[in-house]
């Protein structure tokens, strides 16, 4: 690819302050999912390298630990500033390994390295407490402190960000990290690594290993002793394996799972701000994102008019290559994510519900699944209770407030819910009574590194972003004084 000759294209791995190669000379190819054609190849490492790189961050650990909280914060503000710098770089490169349009890649940059500067300046808040003593001679102080080494895994969908949401606190709060991405999007990674080199940090506070054998390292991840906290973002599947698996030595564990989110636009909504609101939620990043809205609801009395507004601005999204201006839908990730997607709509059809617009492959591009919605599916279709993953909306009729509540909340997922209306009263009932971590109030869009990302149910467990992120990544610590008279 063009970036071949950059600085930031990497082919090895980063493990204490070094890039390296597997000890087997294994690689893994990396391919663009538009077009397939090989990007590059990176290291296909096993239980050896990862091990290497645990003990790294746990040495390095004994000295960033002992960092103050504004030279922490400093190299990290440097990272971020280097990010900012090289968004074109970044975003180019995530886009030809993940697929999405350039200027929402461009998107995730930003964001990604808005987590940055938030915890760097968090890094000097991680206040502790003095608490009035229970006895005469007595005083109680409480202080936090760093848990350890950090196991990060993370997905393809979001390359970039998913690191930085990660490995951000961590850094802040102290704590060293070794991350697996993905092995479909490895490339935006060991970017990270590269601009963190440059930012100063010592060798093994952050180390980047890829692999083919994501069980493996997983499971490493979940037995080394040198491993307090796992972090891991991906399916719900696997997220209850890890917490499985680190429940054998207690590790800290945080999981952000699955979603089944439902869009709910009311009788008394704006139509037009809730038909812009359903095409960002649903047809970003090709519908590939866990907080998408899965299954929409339009009240009875404007059930077609939503439906007809939605599927003609559907109808005018663009598909192509995400390198091309004016792109907004790319090619999904890989074949196996298509078939599913053909595999709901297949479901839905046979089921008796009408494709509006939509429903194949695109004539010019085998990977790209045309913007389709779907109009009267039913609850007992695979579109109700899987999350699809991918370009397609199924939009189910309601009649009143209590049984689209009911609907929304019939599924074990629970992390991003949105609902578009006007009666505030109605705003406070139903957003006190979905049951997701998340809720967007006229709005399809809630991602933000000053607010608390995250689900309920088995959507997950703890929080990322916000004032609230950096706790998971802190022991608290009681100190009692005695004798004090």
């Amino acid at each position: 690819m063009a970036m071949s000759n950059s600085t930031l294209f990497k082919s090895e791995c980063f493990i204490n302050g070094n890039w390296m190669s597997a000890k087997n000379g294994a690689t893994i190819d990396v391919h663009n999912p538009f077009n397939r054609e090989l990007i590059g190849t990176v290291p296909d490492m096993g239980i050896s390298e990862c091990r290497e790189a645990i003990e790294a961050a746990h040495v390095a650990f004994k000295e960033w630990r002992d960092y103050t909280a504004g030279e922490r914060a400093s190299i990290l503000k440097q990272w971020h500033q280097l990010q900012l710098d090289h968004v074109d770089e970044l975003a180019r490169l995530l886009t030809t390994e993940q697929g999405k349009p350039l200027a929402e890649a461009k998107g995730e940059i930003r964001y990604g390295a808005s987590f940055v500067e938030w915890f760097a300046e968090e890094a000097r808040r991680t206040y502790g407490d003095v608490i009035p003593g229970h006895g005469r001679d007595k005083r109680i102080t409480v202080i936090k402190q760093p848990v350890g080494v950090l196991g990060a895994i993370t997905p393809w969908n979001f390359p970039n960000a998913m690191i930085t949401r990660k490995v951000a606190p961590a850094l802040a709060a102290g704590c060293t990290v070794v991350i697996k991405p993905s092995e479909l999007t490895p490339l935006s990674a060991l970017a990270l690594a590269e601009l963190a080199d440059q930012a100063g940090f010592p060798k093994g506070v952050l180390n980047i290993i890829t692999t083919n054998d994501a069980p493996a390292i997983g499971n490493e991840f979940t037995s080394n002793r040198l491993v307090k906290k796992i972090s891991f973002t991906g399916s719900t599947r696997v997220g209850k394996l890890l917490l499985r698996q680190a429940a054998d030595s207690v590790k800290r564990i945080s999981l952000e799972l699955g979603g089944n989110a439902p869009f709910i636009v009311f009788d008394d909504a704006d139509i037009d701000k809730a038909v812009d609101g359903a095409i960002a939620s649903k047809f970003r990043n090709a519908g590939q994102t866990c907080v998408c809205s899965n299954r929409l609801f339009a009240q009875e009395g404007i059930y077609d008019e939503f439906l007809n507004r939605f599927s003609e601005k559907a109808k005018g999204l663009t598909m192509g290559s995400g390198l091309e201006n004016g792109v907004h839908i790319g090619p999904l990730i890989e074949d196996k994510a298509l078939s599913f997607v053909k595999e709901v709509v297949a479901d839905a059809q046979q089921g008796g519900a009408r494709i509006v617009t939509g429903g194949k492959v695109s004539a010019d591009n085998d990977l790209i699944y045309e913007p389709t919605i779907i109009a009267n599916p039913t609850t007992s279709m695979k579109v109700f209770n899987e999350e699809i993953f991918g370009p397609v909306a199924p939009v189910f009729k309601f009649k009143t407030e209590e049984e689209v509540i009911s609907l929304a909340n019939d599924t074990n997922y629970g992390l991003a819910s949105y609902f578009y209306g006007r009666d505030y009263a109605r705003i406070w009932r139903v957003a006190e009574a979905l049951e997701y971590g998340m809720v967007g109030i006229n709005t399809g869009m809630l991602s933000t590194a000053v607010a608390p990302f995250g689900g309920v149910k088995e959507s997950g467990i703890g929080r990322e972003g916000s004032k609230y992120g950096i706790e998971d990544f802190l022991n608290i610590k009681y100190m009692c004084w005695g004798g004090v008279e």
